[in-house]
């Protein structure tokens, strides 16, 4: 085929929340090789995060095909002759969840010469359970890293164990973007970005929605938006027990706060200034060279997921926010990140970030066979913790589908898909009403 020659390539995404779907999606599309389009099939791993259809329509990416399945399921997909197969398959789950599908895909894809390309990662930040994620997602082809930081830290926990780290690869979050941010607009907007998952307590999570409030009074030529993830009865990666828009029921709300859902591109659009604890959204801004601010009200805790952020220059307080505090990041710290590239301080550019991924990818697919999946964790290394994983997405030790595994070819009736919407409902009315009840009466 000619250098200049354009070829279509065929990529799955697997995904199990709109986060991950938003992650892997976006990946799929930037990490194509050059001179190369792609035809792009979605698969929804079922569960309690799977996203909603207005939660997809908010990511904003188009599938040439979307359907929900599980794990026994995908992986019957999976099961296409040589000339058949997806060129490339990106994996954007959980780590639990990479693990299980490159084991079933091992078996799956036993013997086999021809095989996609497997491609796994993080959707953003990463800040806790370092090693696990890692050694759970190890065993693709390649293990994206989201920035220079990131892939020195990937290699150093892989190399500690005796795992290849040749996988890792370093890219840079493939939803940034948008217009550089010129200066104040009118009306200057504040935009707190709150998370599903922390703080994870009534009192922490009251206090923030409290402060943001009095910011908007104090500040009454200001609008303060706070920017919501998802609506009342929908999950996206984490559990949220107490949605922000439960506590503000009742409150006394200024003209200049609102809430608003949406795109958060859009909602970066208009803003000013970006206030958050520890969300990814933070890089979002940063890269856009919007003023960020990383809140220590509740302290610079691991839990937080806010120290990820020391160093920044963007740590700061509301208490500094009412005064006027404006943050300036830390060059140096930025660059690290991944974002804010193409000014000097790190050399390349976002647009080049993911050429490594690129080049090892069409290698990959210009060899004439593919290794096999080889992941750290095998009942040898692992007999107390993989096979629990496995049977999770109701596969043996082995990978192989357990007994009673759904049949791929047989789509839920009527009945079996009002079952499994109530069990969902089910499921949230016990995360969002039950569990906090119970934990307030353990408290007593």
């Amino acid at each position: 085929m000619p250098a200049s020659a354009t070829q279509t390539l065929r990529v799955a995404v697997l995904a199990d929340s709109d986060t991950r779907w938003k992650w892997g999606s976006l990946t799929a599309n930037r990490i194509a090789p050059p001179n190369s389009d792609i035809s792009l099939d979605g698969y929804l791993l079922r569960g309690r995060a799977t996203p909603t259809a207005r939660q997809l329509k908010e990511v904003g990416v188009t599938a040439d095909s979307l359907r929900e399945v599980t794990a026994v399921e995908f992986l019957r997909a999976m099961e296409r002759s040589p000339e058949d197969q997806y060129d490339i398959l990106v994996l954007s789950l959980v780590g639990g969840g990479v693990q299980a599908m490159l084991h079933g895909l091992a078996r799956t894809w036993h013997g086999r010469a021809e095989r996609p390309v497997v491609v796994t990662g993080y959707v953003g930040v990463v800040y806790e359970k370092l090693a696990d994620g890692l050694l759970l997602r190890h065993g693709a082809d390649l293990v994206l890293a989201n920035s220079r930081q990131d892939a020195d830290r990937f290699r150093e926990v892989y190399d500690g164990v005796g795992a290849d780290s040749s996988a890792v690869t370093e890219v840079a979050l493939p939803f940034l973007g948008g217009d550089t941010y010129t200066g104040r607009q009118d009306p200057y907007t504040v935009v707190f970005a709150v998370q599903p998952s922390v703080p994870d307590n009534r009192r922490d999570r009251a206090y923030l929605l409290d402060r943001a409030i009095r910011h908007a009074r104090l500040h009454p030529h200001r609008e303060v938006l706070l920017k919501l993830r998802s609506k009342p009865g929908e999950h996206t990666t984490h559990i949220e027990e107490l949605p922000y828009q439960k506590l503000v029921q009742g409150k006394d709300l200024p003209a200049n706060f609102r809430l608003v859902y949406g795109h958060m591109g859009e909602v970066l659009d208009r803003t000013d200034l970006l206030v958050t604890i520890s969300s990814t959204a933070a890089l979002e801004s940063l890269h856009r060279r919007i003023p960020t601010v990383v809140l220590t009200d509740l302290g610079i805790r691991e839990g937080l997921g806010n120290h990820h952020f020391v160093g920044s220059g963007c740590l700061a307080s509301w208490e500094q926010l009412d005064a006027g505090y404006e943050p300036v990041p830390d060059a140096g710290w930025v660059a690290r990140q991944g974002v804010m590239a193409g000014d000097g301080v790190g050399g390349g550019s976002y647009e080049t970030a993911f050429d490594a991924a690129r080049e090892r990818i069409a290698k990959l697919l210009a060899a004439a066979d593919m290794p096999a999946l080889t992941p750290y964790y095998t009942p040898e290394t692992a007999p107390g913790y993989l096979p629990g994983i496995l049977a999770r997405h109701h596969l043996g030790p082995d990978g192989t589908p357990l007994p009673g595994a759904p049949a791929a070819d047989r789509a839920p009736g009527p009945v079996r898909q009002i079952v499994r919407r109530a069990a969902r409902g089910a499921y949230r009315h016990g995360v969002q009403r039950v569990a906090p009840v119970i934990r307030r009466m353990g408290e007593l």
